[in-house]
């Protein structure tokens, strides 16, 4: 599909210099855009691209003045970079939803109801009593279970698996290889050394615009009537494990292989990078930072607190005990080097 710079312009509220009629079918990065193809110079750092990139078209900042002559219609915008991001979103969901229909063979519960140009790949399974909104994409050999509800534009991918009683909002996107609603890590230890399993009988609330990436585990709630929830416009990585009963707050970002254990609580607006152990039954405030490969086990009550090390505390502390740590190996020798110099002072030497 083609599109004018002229129209582009419009969508982007940006100032138009050069041929307006050029059409755009591809984005593309400055140093390797062919013609037909846009992109973006946010860094001055990169302005010599402009001057010999083959794109059509170029989103650049306004008030830009070149330095040669410059071959690429451009598009002066307050903020470059934000504006191929609007780009870079219309073009996936162009490309994301473009697919309607049903494949063969594919199976739908009873009493499940799907709304308009829904898309059901191939060996996908629905269960009973299943709602779908307008719009929703199930990719092939994906698991819907009873009683789940999908709100409006989400996706779900190839192999995602869905268990019974999942709730997914509007907007979302779920990656292959996700399971949502998986049983809780509840076992209750024995007198004679076994466990006895503890059965997990609540469900998983997702919110609006959620993306969740590929092998993303989350557990449902232990009791009937509790959710494991995930606010509105939370951004999960891939390898990330939620216990459950787990509560995330709304825009909070998780980076991959972070476990969140049962019970815990995390704020809104919180940003935690990727090999985060967090203990259970805890809270974050909301805009906690934590650094990557800390460990938390305990509550953080101050809001926009930032966090390093295991365990977690302040990382302005953090990198000051960081500079003494990896100096203790010179200071080991200089302090047997002391140790040696005072035990031969005359003071200490046998009489």
């Amino acid at each position: 599909m083609k599109f004018t710079v002229d129209q582009i312009a419009s969508l982007l509220e940006g100032e138009v210099v050069g041929d307006g009629s050029v059409e755009i079918s591809m984005l593309a990065k400055i140093e390797n855009a062919k013609e037909g193809e846009i992109s973006f110079i946010s860094n001055p750092k990169y302005e010599h691209f402009l001057y010999s990139t083959n794109a059509s078209a170029v989103i650049t900042k306004k008030g830009f003045q070149p330095k040669k002559e410059i071959k690429s219609t451009l598009i002066l915008v307050d903020d470059p970079y934000s504006c191929f991001t609007v780009l870079l979103e219309e073009y996936h969901k162009f490309i994301s939803f473009q697919k309607t229909g049903v494949e063969q063979p594919s199976f739908i519960g009873e009493n499940s109801s799907v709304g308009e140009d829904i898309y059901r790949g191939a060996f996908s399974y629905i269960g009973n009593n299943v709602k779908l909104g307008n719009n929703v994409k199930i990719y092939p050999n994906a698991y819907i279970g009873d009683n789940v509800v999908i709100g409006d534009n989400s996706i779900i991918n190839a192999g995602v698996k869905l268990y019974a009683n999942t709730q997914v909002g509007s907007n979302c996107v779920i990656h292959s290889g996700t399971v949502i609603g998986s049983d809780g890590f509840g076992f209750a230890p024995q007198k004679d050394g076994t466990y006895k399993t503890i059965p997990q009988m609540g469900n998983v609330i997702i919110g609006n615009n959620v993306d969740i990436g590929a092998n993303t585990v989350i557990d449902c709630a232990t009791f009937y009537g509790d959710a494991t929830k995930i606010g509105d416009g939370v951004k999960l990585d891939n390898l990330i494990q939620v216990a459950h009963n787990v509560e995330i707050g709304n825009n909070t970002v998780i980076a991959a292989q972070t476990g969140v254990s049962g019970s815990t609580k995390v704020g809104e607006n919180c940003v935690i990078a990727g090999q985060v152990g967090i203990a259970g039954h805890i809270t974050l405030a909301n805009k906690t930072s934590i650094g990557a490969q800390a460990g938390l086990g305990k509550t953080i009550k101050e809001e926009g607190a930032q966090l390093m090390g295991s365990p977690a505390f302040n990382y302005k502390d953090y990198y000051k005990t960081y500079a003494i740590f990896k100096n203790l190996p010179d200071l080991n020798v200089r302090l047997k080097q002391l140790e040696e110099k005072v035990l031969n002072l005359p003071t200490f030497q046998e009489k």
